[in-house]
């Protein structure tokens, strides 16, 4: 029997996981073998990433893929400060975060918050289905108001969308995808990897316990039904020239990831710029009054530094530096002080 490998060699198998644990047909277990697709697709070495996450039925999904990878399972919300302190201090390894709305949109949303606004370089994968599935299913407080789950009144509050919230806090990727729409979410998966800076993926995922009825604006009928889709999607990896990528018909423009690879964007139906992070949150907010889902790259800034950057930390991850070069001598001490009391 033939094994496919990658670019570097490894079969598929070197990128899977556990056995899956969740509900059949549950869309976080399609958004795991999208993880398990990109990351070998992009021939990224397993040791050199690490899964983040935090509680719900998205944060058990880490189980599922990478086996070979890193991985910390953090409590209730506090995955983006764990997360902060691993990539400032291994700043050689990839980070694949995954979260869920009600880890990320409740209790976990100030720690969101601060994650983007660092620009941490790292990729959240946002598991959105509307409710909290291991606590029965009431809603979370990303449910659309007017929705209904298969018991229970319809919800009548209106939701945080962390789309708009992370773009008015200025992330440089936002995308949202559905768990059903494995070639954009692919693409997506890939782009984010390659992406230098914080990437947020939003998927809808829905419920198949208890948010997956007619009623309900996250069922997975609702969402393919009323999905406002902005590109058609190719991504283009590094080692893999653009000359010999077939060129979409229609209008089409590319942007260059920071490694080198392309994500090209065609246009379907309105033309979506997704560096106008206005035109961003317009599309958003007329999808929201006409009850539907816009999906794809919503918006897109190479140019911001990142946490890295902006804090001007040295090549060498910090747990590698040894405690004779962390700890400054006298004389640094010092020189520190002096500058300090010229001050006051």
């Amino acid at each position: 029997m033939t094994i496919k490998l990658n670019v570097i060699d490894l079969p598929k198998e070197d990128y899977q996981g556990g056995k899956s644990t969740l509900c059949p047909g549950c869309g976080h277990d399609q958004i795991s073998n999208v993880i398990i697709n990109a990351a070998w697709e992009n021939g990224l070495q397993p040791e050199k990433l690490a899964k983040m996450s935090g509680i719900g039925c998205s944060s058990k999904t880490p189980a599922y893929f990478l086996g070979q990878s890193h991985g910390f399972n953090t409590v209730h919300g506090r995955m983006p400060a764990v997360t902060t302190g691993a990539a400032m201090g291994n700043r050689d390894l990839t980070f694949l975060a995954v979260s869920g709305d009600g880890d990320s949109a409740s209790i976990g949303i100030g720690q969101f918050i601060h994650a983007v606004r660092r620009n941490l370089d790292m990729v959240y994968i946002l598991e959105n289905n509307g409710v909290y599935g291991l606590t029965k299913g009431q809603y979370s407080a990303t449910a659309v108001k007017g929705s209904k789950k298969k018991k229970g009144a319809i919800n009548q509050t209106q939701p945080i969308d962390l789309c708009k919230l992370a773009i008015n806090l200025g992330c440089t990727f936002v995308a949202r995808s559905f768990s059903g729409s494995k070639k954009q979410l692919t693409a997506l998966m890939k782009a984010a990897i390659s992406h230098k800076g914080f990437a947020l993926i939003d998927v809808i995922s829905p419920c198949v316990t208890f948010n997956n009825n007619d009623e309900s604006l996250r069922s997975y009928t609702y969402v393919k039904d009323n999905d406002v889709e902005l590109h058609a999607y190719d991504y283009i990896p590094h080692q893999q020239p653009i000359t010999d990528v077939d060129v979409p018909e229609g209008e089409f423009h590319d942007i260059e990831l920071f490694d080198g690879s392309v994500l090209r964007l065609e246009t379907i139906g309105s033309d979506h710029d997704p560096t106008d992070a206005v035109a961003a949150l317009t599309a958003l907010h007329q999808a929201e009054i006409e009850d539907k889902h816009v999906t794809g790259l919503l918006y897109f800034d190479p140019t911001k530094a990142t946490a890295v950057e902006d804090q001007h930390l040295v090549a060498t991850p910090l747990s590698e530096i040894p405690d004779e070069e962390m700890r400054p001598n006298a004389a640094s001490l010092d020189e520190i002080n002096a500058r300090f009391r010229g001050k006051a």
